[in-house]
């Protein structure tokens, strides 16, 4: 069994740590060039969704069943056959919800824009003139949430994440008492990073918040709602809204959801569901916005799946893809960091990330190490308001893009950066 390096002597240290700069040095020698830095789809898995394009050709009929003809202006809020295909996937009913272009991050910056300018459903005035506006962040969270609400000029608030989601103590207190908190982010199933699901309790007293802001809204980001790498043993997650539904509170929830991770991220499909009168005052914005989304792309999503069960039937073959990454990042990190001391991590059943804790004060210098030996991983930091990690602990790790020995290498690479990072902490203490 691997000795804990708190429990090593000065000198123990200092012997390990000439081995593993030996061995850096060798990493280095080897040019790598690898990104982890985001969570993109890999080749492979962007391959699973080619015969898509053979569902539209110059002879086919761009009629929906309903008679929408896609090629022209019109259908706001989606095809039809979308809004119930989408609708299986975040948990509403098809009436609640609205269907846009690729990007799920742009329908959620888009209502922010509108809530600044126009306020919401409910709403006293807009939120731009709202002085001390805040947003609670869950975190370790999502970097490109967090830099919405920064950029439109809000305090984040940083929320410390639990094995079940949100510390929602910490949750309900500031929504119920503070007219100041407009909203929070949530990430609910497979959570970026950490891959955490939140639990029924979670869900239950989301739906059960007393806001003292009229126009508070949960953003909740679905979007790993059928990312199931290990589909064995996959996480579930009982429905915000169904949950809002019963106490009144369905005007609160605000889900977010797309195929980014599905099909292709540069041409997928994204939704925004809400309580039916959030719907009708949303489209009415909407409407001074655009005449209406990408529906040929709509059209050429729904001809490929036609159903839940052709998502589901998809998702088996992403996750096929998938579960090898996994694989190999858990194995080196328990091979590698286990009994160390200097390291702990979750391990999803899902989603697109593994996130690992290290000793404090060390992760920027193992993204560093990382970076210097030629594989590039997100900034430490990024999964916190304002890229600042208070431990300067946390990395998220983004194992889908890279092969899987690329990645068995990269991994190497960063479990020997880590050791490092952590005896040069160590003897400075």
């Amino acid at each position: 069994m691997s000795k804990a390096y708190g429990s090593m002597t000065s000198e123990e240290l200092l012997t390990l740590k000439e081995d593993l700069e030996k061995r850096y040095g060798a990493e280095k020698a080897l040019g790598l060039k690898l990104d982890m830095s985001r969570g993109k789809p890999g080749p492979d898995q962007l391959a699973l969704s080619l015969p898509m394009f053979g569902g539209l050709m110059p002879d086919s009929d761009f009629s929906t069943e309903s008679g929408v003809d896609c090629r022209n202006y019109g259908a706001l809020e989606g095809i039809p056959e979308c809004r119930e295909l989408f609708s299986r996937i975040v948990q509403v009913s098809p009436d609640q919800i609205l269907v846009g272009g690729n990007s799920s991050l742009n329908l959620m910056y888009d209502a922010i824009a509108r809530a600044m300018t126009n306020g919401v459903l409910g709403g006293e005035k807009p939120w731009a003139f709202v002085e001390g506006r805040k947003f609670l962040c869950p975190s370790p969270g999502y970097d490109r949430h967090f830099a919405i609400t920064e950029f439109f000029g809000f305090d984040l608030v940083t929320i410390p994440m639990t094995p079940t989601g949100p510390d929602m103590d910490m949750v309900e207190d500031y929504v119920n008492n503070d007219p100041l908190v407009k909203g929070i982010w949530c990430v609910p199933k497979y959570s970026n990073p950490q891959g955490i699901t939140y639990s029924d309790d979670t869900v239950r007293r989301f739906a059960g918040l007393k806001p003292a802001a009229p126009d508070f809204r949960i953003f909740w980001d679905d979007a790993y709602a059928v990312h199931d790498v290990y589909d064995d043993h996959p996480d579930h997650l009982i429905s915000l809204m169904t949950e809002c539904r019963k106490l009144g509170s369905e005007n609160m929830c605000y889900i977010f959801g797309s195929t980014s991770k599905i099909t292709f991220p540069s041409s997928g499909v994204a939704v925004f569901a809400s309580s039916a009168d959030n719907i009708k005052f949303v489209k009415k914005q909407m409407a001074v916005q655009t005449i209406g989304p990408d529906k040929i792309n709509q059209l050429r999503h729904y001809r490929y799946f036609r159903d839940i069960d052709g998502i589901h039937a998809h998702m088996k073959k992403q996750a096929a893809v998938l579960r090898p990454r996994f694989d190999t990042v858990l194995s080196k990190l328990d091979s590698e960091l286990s009994g160390l001391g200097i390291a702990d991590w979750n391990k999803p059943s899902g989603g697109y990330f593994v996130a690992v804790r290290l000793t404090n004060g060390t992760a920027k210098r193992t993204v560093a190490l990382c970076k210097e030996a030629g594989v590039a991983l997100t900034p430490a930091g990024a999964v916190f308001p304002y890229g600042k990690d208070p431990d300067d602990s946390w990395i998220r790790i983004a194992p889908t893009f890279p092969s899987v020995d690329e990645l068995s290498k990269a991994m190497d690479l960063f479990c020997l950066c880590a050791k490092l990072a952590a005896i040069d902490k160590l003897l400075g203490e």
